[in-house]
Protein backbone atom coordinates (compact mmCIF):
# COMPACT_ATOMS: atom_id res chain seq x y z
CA UNK A 1 0.00 0.00 0.00
CA UNK A 2 1.28 3.48 -0.84
CA UNK A 3 0.21 6.64 0.96
CA UNK A 4 1.91 9.97 0.70
CA UNK A 5 3.90 11.17 3.73
CA UNK A 6 1.41 13.97 4.15
CA UNK A 7 -1.54 11.57 4.21
CA UNK A 8 0.24 9.23 6.63
CA UNK A 9 1.04 12.15 8.91
CA UNK A 10 -2.59 13.31 8.83
CA UNK A 11 -3.84 9.88 9.89
CA UNK A 12 -1.30 9.49 12.69
CA UNK A 13 -1.85 13.07 13.85
CA UNK A 14 -5.61 12.56 14.02
CA UNK A 15 -5.16 9.62 16.41
CA UNK A 16 -2.70 11.60 18.52
CA UNK A 17 -5.01 14.61 18.59
CA UNK A 18 -7.85 12.47 19.90
CA UNK A 19 -5.57 10.84 22.43
CA UNK A 20 -4.58 14.30 23.67
CA UNK A 21 -8.26 15.21 24.02
CA UNK A 22 -8.84 12.02 26.01
CA UNK A 23 -5.96 12.72 28.40
CA UNK A 24 -7.11 16.33 28.90
CA UNK A 25 -10.64 15.18 29.75
CA UNK A 26 -9.34 12.36 31.96
CA UNK A 27 -7.09 14.72 33.91
CA UNK A 28 -9.79 17.40 34.21
CA UNK A 29 -12.11 14.89 35.90
CA UNK A 30 -9.28 13.63 38.11
CA UNK A 31 -8.49 17.17 39.30
CA UNK A 32 -11.99 17.42 40.75
CA UNK A 33 -11.10 14.76 43.32
CA UNK A 34 -9.42 17.21 45.71
CA UNK A 35 -12.41 19.55 45.65
CA UNK A 36 -14.87 16.65 46.09
CA UNK A 37 -12.91 15.52 49.14
CA UNK A 38 -12.65 19.04 50.55
CA UNK A 39 -16.43 19.51 50.28
CA UNK A 40 -17.36 15.91 51.22
CA UNK A 41 -19.18 15.58 47.90
CA UNK A 42 -19.20 11.79 47.80
CA UNK A 43 -22.00 11.39 45.27
CA UNK A 44 -20.19 13.80 42.95
CA UNK A 45 -17.00 11.81 43.43
CA UNK A 46 -18.76 8.60 42.37
CA UNK A 47 -20.20 10.39 39.34
CA UNK A 48 -16.67 11.42 38.37
CA UNK A 49 -15.49 7.82 38.56
CA UNK A 50 -18.22 6.70 36.14
CA UNK A 51 -17.70 9.66 33.81
CA UNK A 52 -13.96 9.05 33.64
CA UNK A 53 -14.47 5.37 32.81
CA UNK A 54 -16.76 6.19 29.89
CA UNK A 55 -14.67 8.86 28.14
CA UNK A 56 -12.12 6.42 26.70
CA UNK A 57 -14.66 4.78 24.38
CA UNK A 58 -16.03 8.20 23.39
CA UNK A 59 -12.64 9.39 22.14
CA UNK A 60 -11.75 6.08 20.49
CA UNK A 61 -15.10 6.11 18.65
CA UNK A 62 -14.38 9.59 17.26
CA UNK A 63 -10.90 8.60 16.09
CA UNK A 64 -12.18 5.38 14.48
CA UNK A 65 -14.89 7.26 12.58
CA UNK A 66 -12.47 9.91 11.28
CA UNK A 67 -9.76 7.41 10.27
CA UNK A 68 -12.27 5.19 8.48
CA UNK A 69 -13.55 8.20 6.51
CA UNK A 70 -10.05 9.47 5.70
CA UNK A 71 -8.85 6.05 4.52
CA UNK A 72 -11.92 5.64 2.33
CA UNK A 73 -11.40 9.11 0.84
CA UNK A 74 -7.82 8.38 -0.29
CA UNK A 75 -8.95 5.33 -2.26
CA UNK A 76 -6.91 2.79 -0.28
CA UNK A 77 -9.53 1.92 2.29
CA UNK A 78 -8.79 0.45 5.73
CA UNK A 79 -5.74 -1.77 5.29
CA UNK A 80 -2.57 -2.35 7.36
CA UNK A 81 -0.02 0.40 6.80
CA UNK A 82 3.20 0.28 8.86
CA UNK A 83 4.03 3.89 7.96
CA UNK A 84 1.13 5.15 10.14
CA UNK A 85 2.51 3.27 13.13
CA UNK A 86 6.06 4.57 12.49
CA UNK A 87 4.87 8.15 12.13
CA UNK A 88 2.79 7.95 15.30
CA UNK A 89 5.69 6.42 17.23
CA UNK A 90 7.99 9.27 16.27
CA UNK A 91 5.41 11.72 17.62
CA UNK A 92 4.82 10.01 20.99
CA UNK A 93 8.05 8.22 21.95
CA UNK A 94 9.32 11.10 24.11
CA UNK A 95 6.05 11.67 25.94
CA UNK A 96 5.99 10.68 29.65
CA UNK A 97 2.78 8.74 28.91
CA UNK A 98 4.00 7.15 25.67
CA UNK A 99 2.81 3.68 26.69
CA UNK A 100 -0.77 4.93 27.12
CA UNK A 101 -0.61 6.74 23.77
CA UNK A 102 0.45 3.48 22.07
CA UNK A 103 -2.42 1.59 23.67
CA UNK A 104 -4.86 4.25 22.47
CA UNK A 105 -3.47 3.89 18.94
CA UNK A 106 -4.00 0.12 19.12
CA UNK A 107 -7.59 0.59 20.33
CA UNK A 108 -8.28 2.73 17.26
CA UNK A 109 -6.38 0.87 14.56
CA UNK A 110 -7.63 -2.58 15.61
CA UNK A 111 -11.22 -1.42 15.21
CA UNK A 112 -10.52 0.33 11.92
CA UNK A 113 -8.92 -2.82 10.51
CA UNK A 114 -11.30 -5.23 12.32
CA UNK A 115 -8.22 -7.09 13.58
CA UNK A 116 -8.48 -10.63 14.91
CA UNK A 117 -5.49 -11.75 16.94
CA UNK A 118 -2.37 -9.55 16.70
CA UNK A 119 -1.13 -7.59 13.67
CA UNK A 120 2.46 -6.46 14.44
CA UNK A 121 2.63 -4.56 11.16
CA UNK A 122 -0.16 -2.20 12.08
CA UNK A 123 -0.18 -2.11 15.88
CA UNK A 124 2.25 -1.88 18.78
CA UNK A 125 3.22 -5.24 20.27
CA UNK A 126 5.01 -6.42 23.39
CA UNK A 127 8.48 -5.47 22.15
CA UNK A 128 7.30 -1.88 21.62
CA UNK A 129 6.45 -1.45 25.31
CA UNK A 130 9.28 -3.07 27.23
CA UNK A 131 8.99 -4.70 30.64
CA UNK A 132 8.49 -2.46 33.65
CA UNK A 133 10.21 -3.31 36.94
CA UNK A 134 9.86 -1.96 40.47
CA UNK A 135 13.24 -0.17 40.58
CA UNK A 136 12.61 3.25 42.15
CA UNK A 137 16.11 4.75 42.06
CA UNK A 138 15.97 8.48 41.30
CA UNK A 139 12.19 8.66 41.62
CA UNK A 140 11.19 11.85 39.78
CA UNK A 141 7.55 11.60 40.86
CA UNK A 142 8.41 11.47 44.57
CA UNK A 143 9.15 13.89 47.37
CA UNK A 144 11.99 12.88 49.67
CA UNK A 145 11.99 13.60 53.40
CA UNK A 146 15.40 12.68 54.82
CA UNK A 147 15.67 12.03 58.52
CA UNK A 148 15.39 15.29 60.42
CA UNK A 149 15.67 14.87 64.15
CA UNK A 150 12.98 12.35 65.17
CA UNK A 151 10.61 10.28 63.08
CA UNK A 152 7.88 12.64 64.28
CA UNK A 153 9.67 15.67 62.86
CA UNK A 154 10.17 13.91 59.54
CA UNK A 155 6.48 12.97 59.45
CA UNK A 156 5.57 16.59 60.22
CA UNK A 157 7.54 17.70 57.15
CA UNK A 158 5.73 15.05 55.11
CA UNK A 159 2.24 16.09 56.22
CA UNK A 160 3.06 19.79 55.89
CA UNK A 161 3.96 19.26 52.23
CA UNK A 162 0.41 18.03 51.50
CA UNK A 163 -1.36 20.61 53.65
CA UNK A 164 -2.29 22.87 50.75
CA UNK A 165 -4.41 20.03 49.31
CA UNK A 166 -5.34 18.18 52.52
CA UNK A 167 -6.31 20.79 55.08
CA UNK A 168 -5.65 18.87 58.28
CA UNK A 169 -7.78 20.05 61.19
CA UNK A 170 -5.20 19.26 63.88
CA UNK A 171 -1.77 18.64 62.39
CA UNK A 172 -0.03 18.38 65.77
CA UNK A 173 -2.30 15.54 66.82
CA UNK A 174 -1.93 13.76 63.47
CA UNK A 175 1.86 13.98 63.74
CA UNK A 176 1.81 12.58 67.28
CA UNK A 177 -0.51 9.66 66.58
CA UNK A 178 1.10 8.82 63.23
CA UNK A 179 4.64 8.90 64.60
CA UNK A 180 3.59 6.68 67.51
CA UNK A 181 2.20 4.10 65.05
CA UNK A 182 5.30 4.27 62.84
CA UNK A 183 7.68 3.97 65.80
CA UNK A 184 5.78 0.96 67.10
CA UNK A 185 5.92 -0.79 63.72
CA UNK A 186 9.63 -0.16 63.23
CA UNK A 187 10.47 -1.26 66.76
CA UNK A 188 8.76 -4.63 66.18
CA UNK A 189 10.81 -5.42 63.06
CA UNK A 190 13.26 -8.27 63.38
CA UNK A 191 16.77 -7.06 64.13
CA UNK A 192 17.98 -3.55 64.63
CA UNK A 193 17.41 -1.02 61.88
CA UNK A 194 18.09 2.66 61.39
CA UNK A 195 15.50 5.13 60.06
CA UNK A 196 16.85 7.05 57.04
CA UNK A 197 13.80 8.99 55.89
CA UNK A 198 10.59 8.80 53.87
CA UNK A 199 9.90 8.85 50.15
CA UNK A 200 6.33 9.63 49.00
CA UNK A 201 4.62 10.03 45.65
CA UNK A 202 3.80 13.68 44.96
CA UNK A 203 0.14 13.27 43.92
CA UNK A 204 -2.56 12.38 46.45
CA UNK A 205 -4.55 9.19 45.72
CA UNK A 206 -8.33 9.57 46.12
CA UNK A 207 -10.70 6.62 46.42
CA UNK A 208 -14.32 6.76 47.59
CA UNK A 209 -14.41 8.88 50.78
CA UNK A 210 -10.70 8.87 51.57
CA UNK A 211 -7.43 10.35 50.39
CA UNK A 212 -4.12 8.51 50.59
CA UNK A 213 -0.51 9.60 50.84
CA UNK A 214 1.49 6.75 49.30
CA UNK A 215 5.14 6.26 50.09
CA UNK A 216 7.78 4.15 51.78
CA UNK A 217 9.96 4.35 54.87
CA UNK A 218 13.66 4.05 54.07
CA UNK A 219 15.72 1.97 56.49
CA UNK A 220 19.33 0.88 56.44
CA UNK A 221 18.06 -2.69 55.90
CA UNK A 222 15.74 -1.79 53.01
CA UNK A 223 12.31 -0.16 52.88
CA UNK A 224 8.76 -0.83 54.00
CA UNK A 225 5.49 0.66 52.70
CA UNK A 226 3.96 3.73 54.31
CA UNK A 227 0.42 4.68 53.31
CA UNK A 228 -1.50 7.29 55.31
CA UNK A 229 -5.29 7.17 54.99
CA UNK A 230 -6.88 10.62 55.39
CA UNK A 231 -10.61 11.04 55.94
CA UNK A 232 -12.94 14.03 56.08
CA UNK A 233 -16.09 13.90 58.17
CA UNK A 234 -18.05 16.17 60.49
CA UNK A 235 -15.05 16.27 62.84
CA UNK A 236 -12.67 17.57 60.21
CA UNK A 237 -9.78 16.27 58.10
CA UNK A 238 -7.41 13.86 59.85
CA UNK A 239 -5.16 10.84 59.39
CA UNK A 240 -7.34 7.83 60.13
CA UNK A 241 -5.00 4.92 59.52
CA UNK A 242 -1.38 3.99 58.92
CA UNK A 243 -0.69 1.03 56.59
CA UNK A 244 2.83 -0.32 56.85
CA UNK A 245 2.97 -3.81 55.42
CA UNK A 246 2.61 -5.24 51.95
CA UNK A 247 -0.59 -7.16 52.69
CA UNK A 248 -2.46 -4.07 53.96
CA UNK A 249 -1.35 -1.96 51.00
CA UNK A 250 -2.06 -4.78 48.53
CA UNK A 251 -5.66 -4.99 49.77
CA UNK A 252 -5.99 -1.22 49.30
CA UNK A 253 -4.72 -1.51 45.70
CA UNK A 254 -6.85 -4.60 45.08
CA UNK A 255 -8.52 -5.75 41.85
CA UNK A 256 -11.77 -5.66 43.86
CA UNK A 257 -11.79 -1.89 44.44
CA UNK A 258 -12.77 1.26 42.58
CA UNK A 259 -10.08 3.01 40.60
CA UNK A 260 -8.02 5.68 42.32
CA UNK A 261 -8.26 9.24 41.08
CA UNK A 262 -4.65 10.38 40.99
CA UNK A 263 -3.00 12.94 38.72
CA UNK A 264 -0.45 10.85 36.83
CA UNK A 265 1.45 13.01 34.36
CA UNK A 266 4.09 10.29 34.29
CA UNK A 267 2.08 7.09 34.87
CA UNK A 268 4.98 4.77 34.09
CA UNK A 269 7.06 6.13 36.96
CA UNK A 270 4.11 6.05 39.37
CA UNK A 271 3.44 2.40 38.49
CA UNK A 272 7.14 1.69 38.85
CA UNK A 273 7.06 3.10 42.39
CA UNK A 274 3.94 1.09 43.26
CA UNK A 275 5.55 -2.07 41.88
CA UNK A 276 8.42 -1.49 44.32
CA UNK A 277 5.91 -1.40 47.18
CA UNK A 278 3.90 -4.35 45.88
CA UNK A 279 6.25 -6.69 43.99
CA UNK A 280 3.62 -9.45 43.81
CA UNK A 281 1.14 -7.21 41.94
CA UNK A 282 1.12 -7.57 38.13
CA UNK A 283 1.92 -4.36 36.26
CA UNK A 284 -1.43 -4.71 34.48
CA UNK A 285 -3.28 -4.52 37.80
CA UNK A 286 -1.39 -1.41 38.92
CA UNK A 287 -2.19 0.53 35.74
CA UNK A 288 -5.82 -0.51 36.09
CA UNK A 289 -6.19 0.53 39.72
CA UNK A 290 -4.99 4.09 38.98
CA UNK A 291 -7.67 4.43 36.31
CA UNK A 292 -5.92 3.45 33.07
CA UNK A 293 -7.96 0.29 32.70
CA UNK A 294 -7.53 -0.03 28.92
CA UNK A 295 -3.77 0.02 29.23
CA UNK A 296 -4.09 -2.39 32.15
CA UNK A 297 -6.07 -4.75 29.92
CA UNK A 298 -3.47 -4.45 27.15
CA UNK A 299 -0.69 -5.13 29.66
CA UNK A 300 -2.59 -8.21 30.89
CA UNK A 301 -2.73 -9.51 27.31
CA UNK A 302 1.02 -9.03 26.94
CA UNK A 303 1.62 -10.79 30.28
CA UNK A 304 -0.51 -13.64 28.95
CA UNK A 305 1.47 -13.81 25.70
CA UNK A 306 4.77 -13.88 27.59
CA UNK A 307 3.45 -16.65 29.81
CA UNK A 308 2.45 -18.75 26.80
CA UNK A 309 6.01 -18.38 25.52
CA UNK A 310 7.42 -19.74 28.78
CA UNK A 311 5.27 -22.85 29.22
CA UNK A 312 3.77 -25.71 27.24
CA UNK A 313 0.86 -25.99 29.67
CA UNK A 314 -2.63 -26.16 28.21
CA UNK A 315 -5.99 -24.66 29.13
CA UNK A 316 -8.56 -26.95 30.68
CA UNK A 317 -12.06 -26.68 32.11
CA UNK A 318 -11.90 -24.83 35.42
CA UNK A 319 -12.19 -27.10 38.47
CA UNK A 320 -15.29 -27.02 40.63
CA UNK A 321 -18.96 -26.91 39.76
CA UNK A 322 -19.73 -26.16 36.10
CA UNK A 323 -21.41 -22.81 35.57
CA UNK A 324 -25.00 -22.61 34.34
CA UNK A 325 -24.32 -19.35 32.45
CA UNK A 326 -20.57 -19.26 31.78
CA UNK A 327 -18.11 -21.74 30.32
CA UNK A 328 -15.02 -21.20 32.46
CA UNK A 329 -11.49 -22.40 31.74
CA UNK A 330 -8.03 -21.72 33.05
CA UNK A 331 -4.33 -22.52 32.92
CA UNK A 332 -3.24 -23.37 36.48
CA UNK A 333 0.11 -21.57 36.25
CA UNK A 334 -1.49 -18.34 34.98
CA UNK A 335 -3.43 -16.51 37.68
CA UNK A 336 -6.45 -15.70 35.49
CA UNK A 337 -9.70 -17.45 34.56
CA UNK A 338 -11.43 -17.03 31.18
CA UNK A 339 -15.24 -16.88 31.10
CA UNK A 340 -17.33 -17.23 27.93
CA UNK A 341 -21.11 -16.80 27.89
CA UNK A 342 -22.81 -20.08 27.01
CA UNK A 343 -25.28 -20.42 24.15
CA UNK A 344 -28.02 -21.76 26.43
CA UNK A 345 -28.41 -21.47 30.18
CA UNK A 346 -29.26 -24.38 32.42
CA UNK A 347 -32.54 -24.43 34.34
CA UNK A 348 -33.56 -22.55 36.47
CA UNK A 349 -31.63 -19.62 34.90
CA UNK A 350 -34.02 -17.44 32.91
CA UNK A 351 -31.66 -14.61 31.90
CA UNK A 352 -30.04 -14.02 28.48
CA UNK A 353 -26.62 -13.05 27.13
CA UNK A 354 -27.46 -9.35 26.85
CA UNK A 355 -28.60 -9.19 30.46
CA UNK A 356 -25.45 -10.98 31.60
CA UNK A 357 -23.28 -8.46 29.76
CA UNK A 358 -25.27 -5.64 31.35
CA UNK A 359 -24.52 -7.10 34.80
CA UNK A 360 -20.80 -7.09 34.05
CA UNK A 361 -21.15 -3.52 32.79
CA UNK A 362 -22.84 -2.54 36.07
CA UNK A 363 -19.96 -4.01 38.09
CA UNK A 364 -17.43 -2.22 35.86
CA UNK A 365 -18.98 1.18 36.67
CA UNK A 366 -19.99 0.52 40.27
CA UNK A 367 -18.15 0.88 43.56
CA UNK A 368 -16.78 -2.64 43.99
CA UNK A 369 -16.27 -2.13 47.75
CA UNK A 370 -13.35 -4.55 47.86
CA UNK A 371 -15.81 -7.40 47.32
CA UNK A 372 -16.44 -7.58 43.54
CA UNK A 373 -13.74 -8.99 41.28
CA UNK A 374 -12.61 -6.83 38.34
CA UNK A 375 -13.53 -8.41 35.00
CA UNK A 376 -11.65 -7.45 31.82
CA UNK A 377 -13.60 -7.80 28.58
CA UNK A 378 -11.80 -9.01 25.43
CA UNK A 379 -12.99 -9.43 21.86
CA UNK A 380 -11.45 -11.43 19.01
CA UNK A 381 -8.83 -13.05 21.25
CA UNK A 382 -6.90 -15.58 19.13
CA UNK A 383 -5.04 -18.46 20.80
CA UNK A 384 -3.16 -21.43 19.34
CA UNK A 385 -5.50 -24.43 19.26
CA UNK A 386 -2.76 -26.68 20.65
CA UNK A 387 -2.96 -24.81 23.97
CA UNK A 388 -6.41 -26.30 24.68
CA UNK A 389 -7.11 -29.81 25.93
CA UNK A 390 -9.42 -31.95 23.82
CA UNK A 391 -11.96 -32.03 26.64
CA UNK A 392 -12.04 -28.24 26.82
CA UNK A 393 -12.44 -27.85 23.04
CA UNK A 394 -15.32 -30.31 23.09
CA UNK A 395 -16.89 -28.43 26.00
CA UNK A 396 -16.57 -25.02 24.29
CA UNK A 397 -17.86 -26.20 20.91
CA UNK A 398 -20.80 -27.89 22.59
CA UNK A 399 -21.81 -25.04 24.90
CA UNK A 400 -20.39 -21.75 23.52
CA UNK A 401 -20.32 -21.83 19.71
CA UNK A 402 -21.61 -18.25 19.43
CA UNK A 403 -18.57 -16.87 21.20
CA UNK A 404 -15.94 -19.45 20.26
CA UNK A 405 -14.69 -20.33 16.79
CA UNK A 406 -12.31 -23.27 16.35
CA UNK A 407 -10.38 -24.13 13.17
CA UNK A 408 -7.34 -26.32 12.46
CA UNK A 409 -4.90 -23.77 13.90
CA UNK A 410 -6.69 -21.23 16.09
CA UNK A 411 -9.29 -20.81 18.76
CA UNK A 412 -10.89 -17.37 18.43
CA UNK A 413 -12.77 -16.11 21.47
CA UNK A 414 -15.19 -13.59 20.00
CA UNK A 415 -16.18 -12.33 23.44
CA UNK A 416 -14.59 -13.35 26.74
CA UNK A 417 -14.17 -12.02 30.28
CA UNK A 418 -11.04 -12.54 32.33
CA UNK A 419 -10.85 -12.42 36.12
CA UNK A 420 -8.16 -13.06 38.68
CA UNK A 421 -8.16 -16.71 39.67
CA UNK A 422 -9.25 -17.22 43.26
CA UNK A 423 -10.20 -20.30 45.25
CA UNK A 424 -13.99 -20.85 45.37
CA UNK A 425 -15.35 -20.54 48.89
CA UNK A 426 -16.92 -24.01 48.87
CA UNK A 427 -13.56 -25.55 47.94
CA UNK A 428 -11.74 -23.41 50.50
CA UNK A 429 -14.03 -24.52 53.34
CA UNK A 430 -13.34 -28.17 52.54
CA UNK A 431 -9.58 -27.61 52.60
CA UNK A 432 -9.20 -25.11 55.46
CA UNK A 433 -8.62 -25.97 59.09
CA UNK A 434 -11.41 -25.21 61.57
CA UNK A 435 -10.12 -21.78 62.57
CA UNK A 436 -9.58 -20.59 58.98
CA UNK A 437 -13.01 -21.92 57.97
CA UNK A 438 -14.71 -20.01 60.77
CA UNK A 439 -12.94 -16.77 59.81
CA UNK A 440 -13.87 -17.26 56.14
CA UNK A 441 -17.53 -17.73 57.12
CA UNK A 442 -17.42 -14.52 59.18
CA UNK A 443 -15.94 -12.67 56.20
CA UNK A 444 -18.57 -14.26 53.92
CA UNK A 445 -21.21 -12.38 55.93
CA UNK A 446 -19.15 -9.19 55.95
CA UNK A 447 -18.88 -9.39 52.16
CA UNK A 448 -22.66 -9.66 51.75
CA UNK A 449 -23.17 -6.69 54.11
CA UNK A 450 -20.53 -4.49 52.48
CA UNK A 451 -22.01 -5.13 49.05
CA UNK A 452 -25.41 -4.15 50.45
CA UNK A 453 -23.97 -0.84 51.69
CA UNK A 454 -22.94 -0.04 48.10
CA UNK A 455 -26.42 -0.87 46.76
CA UNK A 456 -25.48 -4.33 45.46
CA UNK A 457 -27.43 -7.51 46.13
CA UNK A 458 -25.48 -10.56 45.01
CA UNK A 459 -28.62 -12.53 44.12
CA UNK A 460 -26.98 -15.96 44.21
CA UNK A 461 -25.58 -16.40 47.71
CA UNK A 462 -24.25 -19.89 47.03
CA UNK A 463 -20.72 -20.53 48.30
CA UNK A 464 -19.55 -21.49 44.79
CA UNK A 465 -20.15 -17.90 43.63
CA UNK A 466 -17.78 -16.48 46.25
CA UNK A 467 -14.04 -16.98 46.49
CA UNK A 468 -11.15 -16.40 48.89
CA UNK A 469 -8.18 -14.21 47.89
CA UNK A 470 -4.56 -14.87 48.89
CA UNK A 471 -5.09 -12.39 51.74
CA UNK A 472 -8.04 -14.40 53.05
CA UNK A 473 -10.75 -11.96 51.93
CA UNK A 474 -14.05 -13.33 50.65
CA UNK A 475 -15.13 -11.79 47.35
CA UNK A 476 -17.96 -12.29 44.86
CA UNK A 477 -17.33 -13.10 41.18
CA UNK A 478 -20.50 -14.52 39.56
CA UNK A 479 -22.64 -11.64 38.33
CA UNK A 480 -25.52 -13.08 36.29
CA UNK A 481 -28.03 -12.67 39.17
CA UNK A 482 -26.51 -9.51 40.68
CA UNK A 483 -28.72 -6.41 40.91
CA UNK A 484 -29.11 -3.08 42.66
CA UNK A 485 -30.35 -3.55 46.21
CA UNK A 486 -32.86 -0.72 45.79
CA UNK A 487 -34.54 -2.67 42.97
CA UNK A 488 -35.32 -5.64 45.23
CA UNK A 489 -38.51 -6.18 47.23
CA UNK A 490 -37.65 -7.90 50.51
CA UNK A 491 -40.59 -9.89 51.84
CA UNK A 492 -41.50 -12.22 54.65
CA UNK A 493 -42.81 -15.64 53.67
CA UNK A 494 -46.60 -15.59 54.11
CA UNK A 495 -48.15 -18.17 56.41
CA UNK A 496 -49.53 -21.21 54.65
CA UNK A 497 -53.29 -21.59 54.80
CA UNK A 498 -52.95 -25.37 54.81
CA UNK A 499 -50.08 -27.20 56.62
CA UNK A 500 -49.46 -29.41 53.62
CA UNK A 501 -48.79 -26.33 51.44
CA UNK A 502 -45.38 -25.96 53.05
CA UNK A 503 -44.41 -29.37 51.69
CA UNK A 504 -45.40 -28.53 48.12
CA UNK A 505 -42.58 -28.29 45.50
CA UNK A 506 -43.78 -24.83 44.40
CA UNK A 507 -44.61 -21.75 46.53
CA UNK A 508 -48.19 -21.39 47.77
CA UNK A 509 -47.94 -17.62 47.21
CA UNK A 510 -47.17 -15.35 44.27
CA UNK A 511 -43.47 -14.52 43.76
CA UNK A 512 -42.54 -11.58 41.53
CA UNK A 513 -39.25 -11.30 39.65
CA UNK A 514 -37.64 -8.90 42.18
CA UNK A 515 -39.01 -10.54 45.34
CA UNK A 516 -36.42 -11.69 47.88
CA UNK A 517 -37.12 -13.73 51.02
CA UNK A 518 -34.26 -13.43 53.55
CA UNK A 519 -35.74 -16.25 55.66
CA UNK A 520 -34.66 -18.61 52.86
CA UNK A 521 -30.99 -17.53 52.93
CA UNK A 522 -29.79 -20.26 55.33
CA UNK A 523 -30.71 -22.94 52.79
CA UNK A 524 -28.86 -21.07 50.03
CA UNK A 525 -25.71 -20.71 52.13
CA UNK A 526 -25.55 -24.47 52.55
CA UNK A 527 -23.16 -24.32 55.49
CA UNK A 528 -22.61 -27.29 57.81
CA UNK A 529 -24.19 -26.92 61.22
CA UNK A 530 -21.08 -25.74 63.07
CA UNK A 531 -20.25 -23.06 60.50
CA UNK A 532 -23.89 -21.99 60.22
CA UNK A 533 -23.82 -21.35 63.99
CA UNK A 534 -20.78 -19.08 63.49
CA UNK A 535 -22.48 -17.24 60.63
CA UNK A 536 -25.76 -16.81 62.45
CA UNK A 537 -24.09 -15.55 65.64
CA UNK A 538 -22.25 -12.78 63.77
CA UNK A 539 -24.57 -12.07 60.85
CA UNK A 540 -27.99 -13.39 61.84
CA UNK A 541 -29.62 -10.07 60.92
CA UNK A 542 -29.06 -10.98 57.25
CA UNK A 543 -31.95 -13.45 57.62
CA UNK A 544 -34.26 -10.61 58.65
CA UNK A 545 -36.33 -8.45 56.30
CA UNK A 546 -35.72 -5.47 58.60
CA UNK A 547 -31.97 -5.38 57.93
CA UNK A 548 -32.41 -5.16 54.18
CA UNK A 549 -35.25 -2.66 54.30
CA UNK A 550 -33.25 -0.41 56.63
CA UNK A 551 -30.28 -0.40 54.23
CA UNK A 552 -32.66 0.32 51.34
CA UNK A 553 -34.14 3.28 53.21
CA UNK A 554 -30.74 4.81 53.81
CA UNK A 555 -29.68 4.30 50.21
CA UNK A 556 -32.91 5.79 48.85
CA UNK A 557 -32.43 8.77 51.16
CA UNK A 558 -29.14 9.44 49.36
CA UNK A 559 -26.94 8.43 52.27
CA UNK A 560 -23.48 7.24 51.26
CA UNK A 561 -22.65 4.47 53.71
CA UNK A 562 -18.96 4.63 54.53
CA UNK A 563 -16.61 1.66 54.52
CA UNK A 564 -12.87 1.68 54.97
CA UNK A 565 -10.51 -0.65 53.07
CA UNK A 566 -8.30 -1.35 56.04
CA UNK A 567 -8.59 -3.16 59.34
CA UNK A 568 -9.48 -1.62 62.67
CA UNK A 569 -5.99 -2.45 63.95
CA UNK A 570 -4.51 -0.09 61.33
CA UNK A 571 -6.56 2.87 62.53
CA UNK A 572 -5.19 5.51 64.85
CA UNK A 573 -6.83 6.05 68.26
CA UNK A 574 -10.25 7.48 67.56
CA UNK A 575 -12.36 10.02 69.40
CA UNK A 576 -13.06 8.94 72.95
CA UNK A 577 -10.11 6.54 73.09
CA UNK A 578 -6.66 6.65 74.66
CA UNK A 579 -3.92 7.79 74.68
CA UNK A 580 -4.52 11.45 75.44
CA UNK A 581 -2.88 14.07 73.29
CA UNK A 582 0.08 15.66 75.03
CA UNK A 583 -0.54 18.86 73.11
CA UNK A 584 -3.91 19.36 74.76
CA UNK A 585 -2.52 18.96 78.30
CA UNK A 586 -5.75 17.25 79.27
CA UNK A 587 -6.65 13.67 79.95
CA UNK A 588 -8.59 13.22 76.73
CA UNK A 589 -7.86 12.32 73.12
CA UNK A 590 -6.62 15.18 70.97
CA UNK A 591 -9.53 14.90 68.57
Amino acid sequence: MHRSKKKTWELADRVLEEYGSFRDAFDDITRRAADRFDHKDWSGAHGDVVERIEIYKHHVDRAVSDLTDKMAADGNGPAPDPSIKRTYLAAVENRPDAELAKTFFNSVIRRVLATVGVNPTAEFVDADFGILTGNRDGCEVCNSFPVYGTIGETLRNLLESYRKELRFSDLDCDVELTSAAVNTRISTMAGRCRFLGIEALKPVFYQNQAAYIVGSILLDVGSIPLVLAVVHDERGVFVDAVLMNEAEVSILFSFTRSYFRVLADDPRRIVRFLKGLLPAKPISELYTVIGFYKHGKAALFREFQRHLGQTTERFHVAPGERGMVMAVFTMPSFDVVFKVIRDRFDYPKSTNARKVMDKYGLVFRHDRAGRLVEAQEFESLQIDRRRFTDNLLAYLTRHARRNVRVDDRWVVLRHVYTERQILPLDVYLHQADAGAAREAVRDYGRAIKELALTNIFAGDLFKKNFGVTRHGRVVFYDYDELCLLTECRFRRIPEAREPESELAPTPWFFVDENDVFPEEFPSFLGLPQDLMAVFEKEHGELFSVDFWRNVQSELKAGKILQRVPYTESSRLPRFGSEPPCRKSGQNRPCR
